[in-house]
């Protein structure tokens, strides 16, 4: 028995226990260069999303076809991205994420921009891509007070007259989201810090370096962000287009969030044509994280090749 134990105790740790499975994840942001600008993606977490019912497509069977295709299945995990751009003279971040409104699996954006080398106060300007509640309330930190005390919020004057304006005379569907963007925006409304931009005539540029353009559709003034530095230009597109799977190789596909699918539809072609003729950079907000990426065109659809990673 004594030669026994005095074995037991020879042996490693390990072969006695393992250790417990550590879990988490790596932290969520991802940096590159974009000219003489730097563009950090901001992870703010996931949702499950039941695609198959909110993808809408005459052919029933396309869903499931094209998930099982990327070896995904239903619900798909879907990332909630914002975008930080430091173009030398600002510090300006699109979209804030959804900061785990509701018991979702979100609101790491604040903890990703501190890990990643940034602090809340030393953002100078956020660009709004629409006010679907997933881009918004990060505005507001858990003790609803500004989460980014010293920055100028802006979207398009369509968006915020929409979002902000009568519930009453909008439609039911829309009037829980209107409630959300007055209680997120009024901070910084009473602080003179939300200005809205006119982008009906067209691109606007906000600071040297990032145009807004209309891309109407999803929402009744959703805008995407052109970030252009040099040679090299990202555009980012918001909810332009939200499965990966799916509706890169069928663009027609739209979904339920759509406001007005007639208008959101033509708008993600059309920015799928220029992107892959251009070659340049496209941020998704719900494509898998980093939601990076250039598109090639392949038929009457497209391939998504994600950014390379590589070490700044």
């Amino acid at each position: 028995m004594k030669r026994l134990f005095s074995a037991l105790l020879t042996l490693p740790l390990c072969a006695l226990a393992a250790p417990p499975m550590a879990g988490g994840q790596a932290p969520g942001w991802f940096r590159m260069k974009l000219g003489s600008f730097e563009v950090t993606a901001l992870n703010d977490g996931i949702f499950q999303l039941p695609v198959d019912k909110l993808l809408q497509t005459p052919d029933p069977k396309l869903i499931v076809q094209r998930l099982q295709e990327a070896y995904l299945g239903i619900p798909v995990a879907t990332s909630v991205n914002a975008y930080l751009v430091h173009t030398g003279e600002k510090l300006v971040l699109i979209d804030t994420g959804h900061a785990g409104q509701g018991g979702a699996p979100t609101g790491l954006l604040i903890k990703h921009l501190r890990d990643s080398g940034y602090q809340p106060e030393q953002v100078d300007e956020i660009y709004i891509t629409h006010f679907h509640g997933d881009h918004i309330n990060g505005l507001l930190g858990a003790d609803g007070k500004p989460a980014f005390p010293n920055a100028t919020v802006r979207a398009d004057q369509r968006e915020s007259g929409f979002w902000l304006g009568e519930e009453a005379s909008a439609p039911e569907g829309a009037r829980g989201s209107m409630k959300n963007a007055k209680r997120v925006l009024k901070p910084y409304q009473d602080a003179g810090r939300f200005k809205a931009f006119d982008g009906g005539a067209g691109p606007v540029e906000l600071v040297k370096g990032v145009r807004a353009l209309p891309t109407w559709g999803h929402t009744p003034g959703h805008t995407i962000y052109a970030v252009e530095s040099g040679s090299d230009k990202l555009m980012l597109w918001g909810d332009l287009m939200h499965v990966a799977a799916v509706q890169f190789r069928n663009p027609e596909v739209t979904i339920q969030f759509d406001s007005d699918p007639s208008k959101a539809g033509p708008q993600r072609i059309a920015q799928y044509q220029d992107a892959a003729k251009a070659g340049y950079y496209v941020g998704v907000a719900h494509v898998s994280f980093p939601g990076i990426g250039r598109l090639r065109a392949d038929g009457s659809g497209y391939d998504w090749i994600p950014v390379n990673y590589s070490r700044n």
